[in-house]
């Protein structure tokens, strides 16, 4: 049976879990940021650019997806105790 202190361990779980989302996508916004920047001095090419704002987001996806197994790992453990 699932008691409260589980249900309140599951919650700071998924509220950090939120938190941390935002602070990696808040990381991406700022790392596009100044790639358009360098892209709109010309200090690199469009190409490259692009090729980076991808880079950057497939970075992302995998650091949340990774929290996200981690987050589910550990409430799977409070489960258990």
């Amino acid at each position: 049976m699932i008691g409260e202190q589980e249900r309140e361990a599951c919650k700071r779980i998924n509220k950090i879990l939120e938190e941390q989302r935002t602070a990696v996508r808040n990381v991406r916004r700022d790392g596009n940021d100044a790639l358009k920047k360098l892209a709109k001095e010309k200090k690199i090419s469009e190409d490259d650019e692009k090729r980076s704002l991808e880079e950057v987001q497939k970075m992302t996806d995998e650091e949340i997806r990774h929290m996200e197994e981690l987050s589910r790992k550990k409430e799977a453990e409070v489960m258990q105790v």
